[in-house]
């Protein structure tokens, strides 16, 4: 099972000034310790479940651009990136522009985006659901077109691009991968099936009916996969959760026992891929305990593999 970290909350005690050792420090040991990829979200204001929005939050790409030059290996997304945020054509310069300056390491992560409150704030556009998703699936199509180097004009019913020349190409090929977040069964795992490289669901094993829904939500996937044509086999099933271990078994509130527990029923439902936060900002100790039992999750084997 890989395992991948997001780094979601930046409200060290130390202040800003010291947000940026910080995140290369986090980065560089995610990085040495052999985790697959390095997450962050793609909000402008924090959100409900970190914390207050006056907390200290990066943009992201500005952030990733910044890990890439702190790293060798890991790869590196946007947990996601909310699809009428930034025009389709610049998005996808900018993570063609990643995926160039990190030797071939970018993601594209996207979803439709929900937080109405950071938009409001900062005056983005923030058209109802419907629209939402509409711009999504534009944004989908135009990533599949400029990375296969087709300039023909698209016509959207949201975007039109006269020339969407792409230069430099990506590294990757035939493209980044794509991942969409979200647990929709209608749109969402719909577009996954269709677009995508990877889903990406949340960790819910904790709620009283958690491994029935995740379980439900792999087999819409798995039915949109057989309407479109599509290999399931072909997506990454990924999954995000909370994380909070350590080294002695008593800083942390789950065990390393517990930890690769709950990790391999999520593999047993047939996730492949899990990336972790803690509750609150990441410490070197606590990631430095989870790169240590690193190797015992990546020997767990997701059900179908």
């Amino acid at each position: 099972m890989r395992t991948s970290i997001s780094i979601a909350d930046f409200s060290w005690p130390d202040g800003p000034e010291r947000i940026g050792s910080h995140v290369g420090r986090l980065a560089r040991i995610a990085d040495q310790a052999g985790f697959h990829s390095l997450w962050v979200m793609d909000h402008f204001f924090q959100i409900g479940m970190n914390g207050p929005p006056e907390d200290p939050m990066l943009e992201g790409y500005t952030a990733l651009a910044f890990v890439a030059g702190q790293t060798e290996r890991i790869r590196l997304g946007t947990l996601v990136t909310g699809a009428p945020y930034r025009h389709p054509g610049v998005l996808l310069k900018t993570v063609t522009s990643l995926d160039v300056l990190s030797g071939g390491r970018a993601w594209l992560g996207i979803g439709a985006a929900w937080n109405a409150v950071e938009s409001a704030g900062l005056g983005i556009p923030f058209p109802p659901m419907a629209e939402r998703f509409e711009r999504l699936e534009e944004t989908l199509r135009i990533a599949h077109q400029m990375w296969a180097g087709d300039r023909s004009a698209f016509e959207g019913t949201h975007y039109h691009l006269g020339d969407p020349l792409n230069s430099p190409t990506a590294l990757q090929h035939p493209r980044p991968p794509i991942l969409i977040g979200g647990m929709g069964e209608t749109k969402t795992l719909r577009f996954v099936a269709k677009y995508a490289d990877a889903c990406n669901l949340f960790d819910i094993l904790h709620t009283p009916d958690g491994e029935t829904v995740l379980k439900h939500k792999l087999a819409v996937l798995r039915d949109h996969c057989a309407k479109q044509g599509r290999s399931y086999d072909e997506i990454e099933k990924t999954v995000t959760g909370s994380v909070s271990v350590s080294r002695d078994g008593k800083g942390g509130t789950e065990s390393r026992e517990q930890l690769l527990d709950r990790f391999g029923r999520l593999a047993a439902l047939g996730f492949e891929h899990v990336i972790v936060a803690p509750s609150g900002p990441w410490s070197e100790e606590m990631l430095e305990a989870l790169g240590e039992i690193l190797p015992a999750i990546e020997a767990i084997v997701p059900a179908g593999r």
